[in-house]
């Protein structure tokens, strides 16, 4: 998602939620697949499965489909396998990008997602060309309507968060990589849906963009990259107001 306002953007893309609705199962369905081959089946033993399993259910992903993807992850089933991989690169203005994929064909990920950056004005780069202006993070968002700021640092900091922001219609818990599951785990516990919860690439400096034209034409590549099949995420260090896309 791009870096200027996740927020914002989840927002933007609940219009599209019903038509991907096929790819976000998609999407969780490969990464319950590789928790369950990396630590076993049982979710009350395999924290990484648990919180995965917590999103899918937020996403009303339907129980079968779970239960035949951790099944592929442990072998009862037969399953393709799949690899995760990280490509970088630049959008318009030299916004960074970097895309996360899970795929069971690395050659066909890799040429697609070259040919997205090539053809929406991008180009992408070699390991490591723009990974230095992100953190690795966990993060959490959760709406500020309904829910009270207190008791949700209390839950947060106490399960091993590192910050809580209250960004007025939202609420944002950044976790290190190692603590989000537990921290994921905690506020679910409590009954507290979040909006959007994951991994994520957080900016570490940000490229402001103040034009309609260019905003556009980076949302343009980072909605194309999404929408590769093999694509998990998308995330970018650009700067700029959600408004300029309608103008």
């Amino acid at each position: 998602m791009s870096g200027h306002s996740k927020w914002a953007t989840t927002k933007r893309h609940k219009g599209l939620v019903d038509a991907k609705r096929g790819k976000v199962f998609s999407n969780l369905a490969k990464e319950i697949t590789l928790a369950a081959r990396s630590g076993g089946g049982d979710p009350s033993s395999n924290m990484r499965l648990r919180s995965i399993l917590l999103r899918a259910r937020a996403a009303n992903m339907p129980s079968d489909n779970i239960d035949r993807a951790i099944k592929k992850g442990t072998g009862e089933i037969p399953g393709v396998v799949y690899e995760e991989c990280v490509y970088e690169g630049y959008a318009p203005a030299g916004v960074s990008v970097i895309v996360e994929v899970t795929t069971d064909n690395k050659n066909r990920a890799v040429s697609e997602v070259r040919s997205t950056f090539t053809k929406n004005g991008g180009n992408m780069g070699s390991a490591g060309a723009v990974a230095f202006n992100f953190s690795r993070k966990g993060q959490i968002l959760i709406s500020a309507e309904g829910n009270d700021e207190d008791t949700l640092m209390e839950i947060a900091l106490e399960a091993g968060a590192e910050d809580i922001k209250n960004n007025g219609d939202h609420f944002e818990i950044i976790t290190a990589v190692s603590d989000y599951d537990t921290v994921a785990t905690a506020i679910a516990d409590k009954g507290i849906k979040p909006v959007e919860s994951g991994i994520v690439y957080l900016p570490n400096v940000t490229v402001p963009i103040k034009d309609a034209d260019t905003a556009k034409k980076v949302q343009k590549l980072l909605d194309a990259l999404e929408d590769l099949d093999d694509v998990k995420a998308v995330h970018s260090n650009d700067d700029f107001d959600e408004s300029l896309l309608d103008a």
